[in-house]
């Protein structure tokens, strides 16, 4: 993936927290009753995905655990971060309307999508 701005390259990642009341709604569900919405939701997710196929650089996926590095060394960490995705699109704008209603949050308990350009690296050829 090239990281020239004319590429029209966004990064999109999908946020999320565990304190967000409609995540403790939906993990406080009985099995019977979430796996229907998670069905729904992939089965959405999916949808979404055919009808943006031809825009998306990589699917990306799920993230998990997070571990800092800093200059005091390696810690377990916890971010509102759970997946992310690489699409183009003509602008800013342009790529942040594909997840307009995205079942993300519009039906699992997601919380947004932030979408950004990915911009090249200063001083680089």
């Amino acid at each position: 993936m090239s990281a020239n701005p004319s590429t029209n390259t966004f990064l999109a990642v999908f946020l999320g927290s565990k304190t967000n009341p409609r995540f403790q709604a939906w993990m406080a569900m009985s099995e019977a009753e979430r796996k229907p919405k998670e069905a729904e939701g992939m089965k959405a997710w999916k949808a979404w995905v055919e009808k943006h196929q031809a825009a998306i650089v990589f699917m990306g996926g799920p993230l998990g655990k997070t571990k800092k590095v800093s200059a005091a060394g390696i810690e377990d960490i916890s971010n509102a971060m759970g997946a992310f995705t690489v699409v183009k699109a003509d602008s800013q704008e342009a790529a942040a309307k594909m997840f307009v209603n995205h079942p993300h949050f519009a039906i699992f308990p997601g919380e947004a999508v932030e979408v950004m350009p990915v911009l090249p690296i200063p001083g680089a050829p």
